[in-house]
């Protein structure tokens, strides 16, 4: 089981006649996100959101809110927090897993959100044995998950040495590209050759996360730092322009490309930064 985190739902996942009871565990670290808060400029005093009528300016309760719908220009129609509860499904503790897929069959455009599964009590041989079947099969299993109210169609893959769960839009969900109105051009064979070439001198065989770092965050922990120190964020360094955006002719621009990198040679990274050490929380009184 995870430790140092509490999960966020406990469900149990079903295939055939096996059950496998799983926590769920949300797949980002809050810990590492810089978030602010509101304050008075002129001498620091945090802020609270408050409600306020568009009709006659005047605050509203959260007790007296209501939802609505906006079904023509300035025209809605209301619901009760009860109305809506009454359309919810009835959160279940089941994950029904309804079939299996390879991964690459579903765009990542699909995508909506990612948790971590982790065994329960009496999880963990049938667990693992989901884990290392979808490896082998290199399948990914397709479910349907009801929580807060809503459906959701989720997919369950291995992820290093356990299961995500990835819940996806649905279908009507996703823009169509044809409403981008979006207008192709005609491409030459040398173009596309010497693409194709620029391609195959930049590809790696897999992709690290680990090589790309958040460079604006490291920025923002510094300017913390100096700011709790009393000191003027002015004099961080500046950050680099980014490459110019002149207009280069395609074809010009490939060959380019291609002569300024040697052929079979790693893609150059701009090297990384130590970040600096994250600031220390304000002590509240």
């Amino acid at each position: 089981m995870a430790t140092g985190t509490r999960p966020i739902a406990s469900v149990t996942v079903s295939f055939g006649l096996v059950a496998i009871p799983v926590a769920v565990y949300t797949s980002t670290d809050t810990a590492e996100r810089i978030s602010f808060v509101f304050l008075r400029a002129k001498d620091g005093s945090r802020v609270k959101q408050q409600y306020v009528a568009v009709k006659d300016g005047k605050r509203v309760d959260r007790s007296a809110l209501a939802k609505g719908y906006e079904f023509a220009k300035d025209q809605f129609v209301m619901f009760s927090p009860q109305e809506l509860q009454q359309l919810e499904e009835k959160t279940s503790s089941a994950i029904d897993i309804t079939g299996f897929v390879p991964l690459k069959s579903i765009d990542p455009v699909y995508f909506a959100g990612t948790c971590l599964l982790a065994p329960e009590k009496g999880g963990a041989k049938p667990y693992t044995l989901l884990t290392t079947a979808l490896k082998k099969s290199a399948q990914c299993a397709v479910g349907r998950w009801i929580s807060r109210g809503k459906e959701h169609v989720v997919v369950i893959r291995p992820f290093n040495h356990g299961l995500a769960l990835h819940q996806l839009h649905f279908q009507g969900e996703i823009r169509p590209m044809k409403s981008l109105g979006i207008e192709t051009g005609p491409v030459s064979e040398a173009e596309l050759k010497l693409a194709t070439q620029l391609i195959g001198q930049l590809a790696v065989k897999k992709f690290n996360p680990g090589e790309f770092t958040d460079e604006f965050k490291a920025r923002v922990q510094a300017a913390i730092q100096r700011k709790v120190e009393g000191k003027d964020v002015s004099a961080l360094a500046p950050i680099s322009e980014r490459r110019g955006t002149n207009v280069v002719e395609l074809l010009q621009a490939l060959k380019a490309s291609l002569d300024g990198k040697p052929k079979g040679a790693a893609p150059s990274r701009t090297p990384k930064r130590a970040s600096p050490p994250a600031p220390r929380r304000a002590s509240r009184r």
